[in-house]
């Protein structure tokens, strides 16, 4: 169990003293200038991923090459840009990154760089926009975790196989009972073109389409619901839509630095459109906030690390990375009765 620490490490925006004209230009494009390490991100990816992309499929490369660059781009794919790029994109479905008249560079990420990641064309922006903050984990949410023992592999289980095998499915009949035929549209059509074209791309180069494609596919599914578990794993079961007390706060992890402040994931709820640079500073105004909705805050620890101790049942160390925001609980047993309460399953 921890004291807040007297200063947070997670990244804000600092406006550079010096730019290059390069970035200079960059940033004419976009809508907030803070958003240029996404532009800086979107090349990278571009340049390498994309790249590797297009040279696994090419017919003169074969053998050894073929294996070594299909092996950096699974690396490069998995592990080094996944996180990053989904949070970028979790980011831009909520802030628009160009400008107006730049309009059609914001279809890049969510057509173009997206499916290498295996997320299929606006499905993402239709669920998270379209269902998941509208409904705010509550039963019409088709990602809802309240209905599970949150602390359970088997729980979790039933929740990842209903996703990856029928959630297109459950997010269409959402927007069919929700009357929103444009988001409908969208997430059907993307999902589909992106299995359309898996399936055409395996008659031209089926080991290209499986590394390229597919594999990133059910990797991001995975990962996704994970995510998605662990931010709302712990909940008040009488007052289950309140965000400070259906999702989680996890502050000084170099998660946050990497991904564009991701663990701030209560604030996130409560004001969706806030710029990711502004968690940390709206963290500490609003704290009084979080003390009197007895919101979980943990320190030094990210997302996966709380998946993996609630799967394996380790509130032991989730109660060590815990923030006594309040100074409410006077030992890390009560902080373990308080957390195992908010992981039991709500009758929905």
């Amino acid at each position: 169990m921890l004291l807040l620490s007297a200063n947070i490490s997670d990244p804000v925006y600092l406006k550079p003293e010096k730019e290059s004209a390069a970035d200079r230009f960059l940033r004419s494009l976009i809508r907030d200038e803070s958003d240029l390490p996404f532009v800086h991100l979107t090349l990278r990816i571009t340049l390498s991923l994309l790249t590797l992309a297009v040279l696994l499929y090419l017919p003169f490369i074969s053998g050894w090459l073929w294996g070594v660059l299909a092996a950096v781009y699974l690396v490069l794919n998995n592990f080094v840009f996944k996180g990053p790029f989904g949070l970028m994109l979790h980011c831009t479905s909520h802030r628009v990154l160009f400008k107006k008249e730049y309009g059609f560079l914001n279809h890049y990420l969510p057509w173009v760089i997206g499916p290498l990641f295996g997320q299929t064309p606006e499905t993402y922006y239709s669920h998270h926009i379209g269902m998941h903050h509208p409904e705010n984990n509550m039963p019409e949410d088709d990602s809802s975790t309240m209905g599970y023992q949150r602390d359970s592999l088997l729980g979790f289980s039933r929740y990842l196989s209903s996703f990856f095998f029928a959630g297109i499915f459950y997010l269409a009949a959402y927007f069919v009972r929700k009357r929103r035929k444009k988001l409908l549209i969208r997430s059907v059509r993307g999902e589909f073109l992106f299995v359309a074209g898996c399936v055409g791309l395996s008659f031209v180069n089926w080991p290209a389409t499986l590394v390229v494609f597919i594999i990133p596919f059910a990797i991001s599914r995975v990962i996704m619901m994970l995510g998605n578990w662990a931010q709302h794993a712990f909940i008040c079961a009488e007052d289950p839509s309140n965000p400070y007390k259906n999702s989680i706060t996890c502050i000084n992890t170099k998660y946050n630095h990497k991904c564009w402040n991701d663990g701030y994931h209560t604030s996130h709820h409560a004001k969706p459109s806030m710029h990711w640079t502004e968690h940390p500073v709206y963290f500490r105004r609003t704290l009084q906030e979080y003390v009197d909705n007895d919101a979980i805050v943990f320190d030094g620890i990210h997302f996966l690390h709380v998946f993996i101790y609630l799967i394996t049942k380790r509130y032991d160390l989730l109660a060590r990375h815990f923030v006594n925001i309040g100074e409410r609980y006077q030992s890390e047993e009560e902080v373990i009765a308080f957390l195992k309460e908010r992981t039991k399953k709500i009758l929905i």
